[in-house]
């Protein structure tokens, strides 16, 4: 899988190397006056990790805040981006909240992810490549459980560089899956997913992934 010829130094590939697994109970407590920012800042910080819009009761209820409170700082944070020209806004699509890059710099945005393509993947893209190509469809939980570190940045990358694709959602968890492409398969030189090498069995069962994302929860 080292053969593709593309090169990425994504800050997303890089960050999500070093993220912690689990923080100690302790440090889960907060008030979120204690922030320098205040609710706006935290709500920030919640909006720029996020995949999917999320509502005012979901921010709400994990910064423990009244969603009136909630919905003030949404707004004040997309009057402000827009005041400033920011290069990205704060949008409401689908009953959710969530940052995009601002229209008018889609050239730019363009022009950056379609010179990409011909960067080389760096080993964090090709290690959960191989996840997915092996256990698809499967969900960003189940990756990240096998890796042992947070795939969101890789996930966006991939997609990006149209090596894998949304193949559904898993009935239970309603979570997005994943499953590799006809680019996948173009750029390995392969006819189909059968001619990948036999490293499936060195990969967990799903029902071990299943505990294992399961316990990195609680």
């Amino acid at each position: 899988m080292s053969d593709i010829d593309l090169t990425d130094t994504t800050p997303d590939d890089v960050r999500e190397e070093g993220v912690v697994d689990e923080v100690p109970p302790d440090q889960l407590a907060f008030d979120v006056g204690d922030f320098p920012g205040g609710l706006r800042g935290a709500v920030e910080a919640v909006l720029m990790v996020v995949d999917e819009p999320v509502t005012e009761l979901a921010l709400a209820s994990a910064l423990e805040v009244p969603v009136p409170d909630v919905e003030t700082a949404l707004a004040e944070l997309e009057e402000g981006y827009a005041a400033q020209q920011r290069g990205f806004c704060l949008r409401n699509v689908g009953g959710g909240w969530r940052v995009y890059s601002r229209p008018e710099y889609a050239p730019v945005v363009s022009k950056f992810l379609l010179d990409g393509q011909q960067a080389r993947l760096t080993q964090a893209s090709l290690e959960t490549l191989a996840v997915i190509a092996y256990r698809q469809p499967v969900s960003r939980s189940r990756v990240a459980a096998v890796r042992g570190v947070n795939v969101d940045g890789v996930i966006r990358t991939l997609l990006t560089r149209g090596l894998i694709e949304e193949v559904g959602t898993d009935e239970e968890s309603t979570a997005n899956l994943y499953g590799t492409t006809a680019t996948f398969l173009e750029r390995l030189g392969l006819q189909s997913l059968d001619d990948l090498p036999a490293l499936a069995p060195y990969l967990p069962e799903v029902d071990v992934l299943d505990e294992i994302a399961e316990s990195g929860r609680s």
